[in-house]
């Protein structure tokens, strides 16, 4: 590994991936945990415009990144009444639970690697 790989956070980061495993939480890709993330940590309202301008990536991607989320009960979409064209992405009871959760198996792992790892 490099000088400036911190090889500790990679542990925390590979531990809180087996508890999410372990937990049997919702799989998702790195991008559609982006899009969630950015939908949950920034302000609202948020686009699929929006979105797709902020990771820079296109419609497409966020588009299916959504329907999957959706199916999972994460994030829902609505027509913006104010502009029919554009479709809101708006948060969920279910997506806040399953990344209070995430947060929390984030910081048990942690605790749990030594800080001189």
């Amino acid at each position: 590994m490099s000088e400036k790989t911190n090889p500790r956070m990679l542990k925390v980061w590979r531990e809180a991936h087996l508890r999410s495993v372990n937990a049997h939480d919702a799989d998702l890709t790195s991008r559609q945990m982006s899009v969630l993330l950015s939908v949950y940590m920034t302000d609202p309202p948020h686009t699929v415009r929006g979105l797709a301008a902020e990771l820079n990536v296109t419609k497409p991607v966020i588009t299916r990144a959504l329907d999957t989320m959706g199916r999972m009960g994460l994030v829902k979409r609505k027509r913006d009444e104010a502009d029919k064209r554009s479709v809101l992405v708006q948060r969920t009871v279910k997506g806040a639970v399953f990344l209070s959760e995430l947060s929390d198996r984030i910081v048990k792992a942690d605790k749990a690697i030594p800080q001189d790892a």
